[in-house]
């Protein structure tokens, strides 16, 4: 076996895909615990975007001005790549690229619009500044005083997505291996319940999964991100609500919302706000908290007054990959054969094309723009041990809720948020 990659989510298929697009010869194997697409590949709120979980000014300050531009560029070119692969494969994914709205619902949230597009302009993305009305034409939530516009951001279906990914993958000759736990990854193989692939390069494509692999448990940590759906709307309260090009929406609080409107008129809308599991556990019933699941809609009632006596369809959740110091990272080290690819903090769409293309040249060991970028090598110190891992996660995510309803009160910025930002390295 040329390649065996452990982890079928769209790191793993992406860099199958473009591996075998660059060397059909290549012996191909994807290993998967459960069935493609079966962790946050498939479940994710559909946000195909040029974001990265590391700003460009820290990007910056690691490894020059310029570094940080190519990294930028080098995301909003994977979003056009993704659509453009869904186009020539086939690929139904309800793909509607109407860009990102991001609004801003009390001064602190203004102040950090404004220098969002300040950093922006720094280092040539495209963001732009919208006043109240302007905002409000694109998203007509409660107390709208501004907001941004991104445009470099596709709506998509992420399982359609991934599943019509996976087909091309397997008609260019790789073997997806699914119900195939990895018992350990190491250098030149993969141990499974089944036996044992041997492989000149073995890919970690784990993201939120990793730290169940031996020796790995302090990576990444598993942060659950939770999601709900309503029924389809009639076309009167799309009208009150915007997002008529489909766009992608959020605001400027620190705990994280995001939403898009799908295809067939519902309005997915998730965030953060689960706990951290000690020792990193996962487990199936973490998908779902209720009390989340309830201030999510609440949320989304409070956004969105017209959403009160909407029927709430669908509640699911799972668990995204947090590296120690939020910077995803590519890579290969040639003398053990193992690459890896991940802590993309829920920006993974687009991002994990970026990791496919870029893990391609690495293991081709082709020359190219992409494996000069800054993410590329990057080691991230490990998480500290237990208990402190479970006591700073659940109290910086504590600390980001307070800081939301202190800003909403006294109309300030949150020196909580500061503190925890900046331990955080953001």
């Amino acid at each position: 076996m040329d390649v065996a990659i452990v982890g079928g989510g769209f790191t793993g298929l992406w860099t199958a895909y473009y591996l075998l697009g660059a060397d059909p010869s290549l012996r191909v194997a994807v290993v998967e615990q459960e069935f493609a697409g079966f962790g946050a590949s498939g479940r994710n709120g559909g946000w195909c975007s040029a974001l990265f979980p590391t700003s460009a000014a820290n990007l910056a300050r690691e490894q020059g001005h310029d570094a940080a531009i190519a990294q930028y560029a080098a995301l909003r070119d994977s979003v056009a790549e993704v659509i453009r692969v869904a186009a020539v494969e086939g690929i139904d994914a309800d793909v509607a690229q109407g860009g990102t709205v991001v609004v801003s619902r009390s001064a602190p949230q203004l102040a950090r619009a404004d220098a969002e597009v300040a950093e922006a302009a720094e280092f040539g993305i495209e963001l732009h500044r919208l006043d109240a009305e302007a905002a409000r034409h694109r998203l007509n939530a409660t107390s709208v005083l501004g907001g941004t516009f991104a445009p470099h951001c596709a709506a998509i279906q992420p399982f359609k997505l991934l599943r019509g990914l996976a087909s091309a993958v397997e008609a260019r000759g790789a073997t997806i291996y699914e119900g195939t736990p990895a018992r350990t990854v190491a250098p030149h193989l993969v141990t499974t319940g089944d036996g044992v692939l041997h492989a000149d390069v073995v890919v970690r494509a784990t993201e939120g999964y990793t730290a169940r692999l031996p020796n790995l448990r302090r990576a990444i940590a598993p942060v659950y991100s939770l999601m709900i759906a309503t029924g389809p709307l009639p076309d009167a309260t799309w009208r009150e609500i915007g997002l008529a090009e489909r766009e992608t929406f959020s605001d400027y609080r620190h705990l994280i919302i995001y939403g898009q409107r799908t295809a067939d008129g519902r309005l997915a809308f998730g965030g953060r706000g689960a706990p951290y599991h000690f020792g990193s556990r996962i487990k199936p019933g973490y998908d779902t908290v209720p009390r989340v699941f309830d201030a999510l809609r609440a949320t989304l009632v409070e956004l969105f007054p017209a959403l009160r006596d909407v029927t709430v369809t669908h509640r699911w959740g799972g668990p995204l990959g947090v590296a120690r110091d939020w910077h995803a990272s590519v890579g290969l080290d040639r003398s053990t054969g193992l690459a890896w690819a991940g802590g993309y903090v829920g920006d993974g769409v687009s991002t994990t094309n970026l990791a496919g293309r870029t893990l391609t040249d690495l293991v081709q060991q082709r020359p190219s723009p992409l494996v000069e970028l800054p993410w590329v090598g990057h080691r991230s110190r490990p998480w500290e041990p237990e208990p402190l891992r479970w006591l700073g996660a659940n109290v910086g995510l504590r600390a980001m809720t307070w800081a939301d309803a202190a800003e909403t009160r006294r109309g300030h910025p949150s020196r909580a948020a500061s503190a925890v930002n900046r331990i955080i390295g953001r």
